[in-house]
């Protein structure tokens, strides 16, 4: 396991990479002393390709630690389209587990994986901005960068 830090438009980031090069987790703050990732590795090169606008989808190796639940729920965030989003009660629906709304929710909020797994995605029933760990302002943010550039592709 090997830690760096990452900036971002958001502030610096952690990401943590096991063994074989995947990411286990990817969060914004700052870890004194951990190496920035260089921009030849592939997450540095995807972020900034992402966040300037000029990728919709990533093609990183990915290994978030959760039950097997929460790596459903994750696997449906990653099906979300760029630029678009889906209400809670949509991705139970989708998992066929139509009345477990609150556990989607919760495995929502523990995604390890900022970004590369788009919990940024998930909205409320009504199409109101939800609860988000980095502040609804940067569920926003990333909602709108995403919503600009869709128009693009």
């Amino acid at each position: 396991m090997s830690v760096h830090s990452l900036p971002t438009p958001f502030g610096q980031a952690i990401v943590v990479l096991n063994e074989s090069g995947a990411v286990t987790k990817l969060t914004l703050g700052d870890i004194q002393g951990a190496p920035e990732l260089t921009p030849d590795h592939p997450v540095y090169q995807q972020l900034a390709e992402y966040f300037a606008g000029k990728r919709t989808e990533f093609d990183l190796k990915l290994a978030p630690s959760g039950t097997p639940f929460q790596q459903e729920v994750w696997a449906a965030l990653r099906e979300i389209p760029f630029g678009l989003t889906k209400t809670y009660g949509e991705i139970a629906k989708g998992l066929g587990k139509p009345d477990a709304i609150r556990a989607v929710g919760r495995a929502n909020a523990l995604n390890p994986i900022w970004i590369l797994i788009p919990c940024h995605r998930v909205i409320g029933a009504s199409g109101s901005l939800t609860g988000y760990a980095g502040g609804l302002s940067m569920k926003q943010g990333l909602l709108e960068l995403e919503s600009r550039q869709r128009s693009l592709f």
